[in-house]
C-alpha cells in the first residue's frame, strides 16, 4: 500500500509561503527548486509540506486542509492561535463541539487550517 510522502499547497508564491509556514512550525525548507517547488520539514510533522507554484490557484474552500494540534506543553491551543495570527495568519472562525474546540484560519495564501486542543 502506498505512504503518504507529503502534503502539497498549490500557491501563486511557494517560496514566499514555504517560509511563512516554516516560520510558524520551526521548520527548514530542504529544496527550493527555483521557487517553483518548496519542500518544508519541521520536527513537530510526520510528513514534509510542499509549496507548488502554479499559475492560477484553486478558488474557494480547501477540500483538504491540516489540522494542527496544539500541545499543553506549548500553552494549549489559545496561545498557538495567537501566534499564527501575530505571523500573518487571520481567524476564520472558532468551534466548539461537545466539548471539543478548534479554530479555523488562513495562511497568508488563504488556506484554511485548523488548530485544536488535544484529542
Amino acid at each position: 500500500m502506498p505512504e503518504l510522502g507529503m502534503i502539497t499547497f498549490d500557491t501563486s508564491n511557494a517560496l514566499e509561503l514555504s517560509q511563512w509556514w516554516s516560520e510558524q512550525l520551526g521548520g527548514e525548507i530542504v529544496e527550493e527548486n527555483d521557487g517553483y517547488f518548496c519542500i518544508l520539514k519541521a520536527p513537530a510533522l510526520p510528513v514534509p509540506l510542499a509549496f507548488q507554484l502554479v499559475p492560477d490557484p484553486t478558488q474557494g474552500k480547501n477540500r483538504v486542509h491540516l489540522d494542527l494540534v496544539a500541545t499543553a506543553a506549548e500553552g494549549g491551543r489559545e496561545p498557538a492561535v495567537a501566534k499564527f495570527i501575530a505571523g500573518g495568519a487571520s481567524l476564520v472562525s472558532q468551534q466548539n463541539i461537545d466539548g471539543f474546540a478548534w479554530d479555523v484560519l488562513h495562511d497568508p495564501h488563504g488556506n484554511i487550517f485548523c488548530v485544536s486542543d488535544p484529542h
